[in-house]
């Protein structure tokens, strides 16, 4: 117990803090050297070449595109999932596909793309359905509003608290300012 009482003790007085010294500033002496003078330099700058890296020995072979073709569909009612994929290309490299997603306001986006070395990815989005956006209905609590008793105050048994007037003057503002 005395351990504890020396430890706040300690803690307490090194929390205080010592401030911290002040010191003058130090004058220091301007030197009484010169200033080194170099001379300069008696000989050329070396001129390099630019440096010439040999093209690489390999090639990076170049592959035909190859055609492909797949789509997937999840249709799941219980967590509303209801999107879907499909996509085919050519061995021309031109791609073409689709998906479709259902929004959470109740519309499905259909998304139609093309895509190859020329256009790029061009894309054609539309929407089918009517936005439907969500709104609860207000439904009031099934219990009953609480019934409190009144309260038994003040009654002859238990009086209104009477209280002292303060023992100080009630102050004198002045009506003018």
């Amino acid at each position: 117990m005395k351990f504890i009482i020396l430890a706040a003790l300690v803690a307490v007085v090194a929390s205080q803090g010592y401030p911290k010294p002040q010191y003058p500033k130090p004058q220091y002496p301007a030197p009484a050297y010169p200033a080194p003078a170099y001379p300069a330099p008696a000989y050329k700058a070396p001129a390099y070449p630019a440096p010439a890296y040999p093209s690489p020995s390999y090639k990076t072979p170049e592959y035909a595109p190859m055609p492909y073709s797949f789509n997937w569909a999840v249709k799941d009612d219980p967590s509303y999932n209801d999107y879907a994929h499909q996509e085919t290309a050519d061995d021309k490299g031109y791609v073409t596909g689709s998906y479709r997603v259902l929004l959470p306001d109740g519309r499905t986006q259909i998304v139609t793309y093309k895509a190859d070395d020329y256009s790029g990815y061009v894309a054609d989005v539309k929407y089918e359905g009517e936005a439907k956006y969500y709104k609860p209905a207000y439904k009031p609590a099934g219990y009953p509003s609480p019934a409190y008793p009144s309260p038994a105050y003040p009654s002859p048994a238990y009086p209104a608290p009477k209280y002292p007037s303060p023992a100080y003057p009630a102050p004198k503002y002045p009506t003018k300012y």
